[in-house]
């Protein structure tokens, strides 16, 4: 799958869901954006792969605990998961098969539920 325009599209989104992100971050905050999401779905496709959901669950768990140790709250990578899950829907059968396409849908929507009850934590 060529992931360039999903992930472009992806991080058109964030920052535009998050303005804030590019006071803070600027340039170099949308090329490690960019980073992030290609780890997102190296982890998916593993996940995927090996049909092993805590994979992408423990890479969750991990990447939420480094970002707040970064001051990044735990709705920046639930926003993340939010917006690749969305975008998936608009890439290509011909790129992405529609059984790998429900397969990342699904780990994705098991890191959200994480991080909702994540964000629950932290509220609490």
């Amino acid at each position: 799958m060529n992931t360039t325009q999903l992930i472009n599209q992806v991080t058109i989104r964030i920052y535009e869901r998050d303005p804030s992100l590019k006071e803070r971050y600027g340039e170099k905050g949308i090329a490690k954006c960019k980073a992030d999401n290609q780890h997102h779905l190296d982890h998916l496709h593993t996940a995927s792969e090996l049909k092993d959901s805590t994979i992408f669950t423990d890479y969750t768990r991990w990447l939420n605990g480094i970002l707040q140790k970064f001051h990044m709250g735990t709705q920046t990578l639930l926003d993340n998961y939010e917006i690749l899950e969305e975008e998936l829907n608009h890439v290509p059968e011909s790129d992405l098969s529609l059984e790998r396409r429900e397969a990342y849908q699904a780990l994705l929507l098991e890191g959200i539920q994480l991080l909702e009850a994540e964000k629950a934590k932290e509220e609490a």
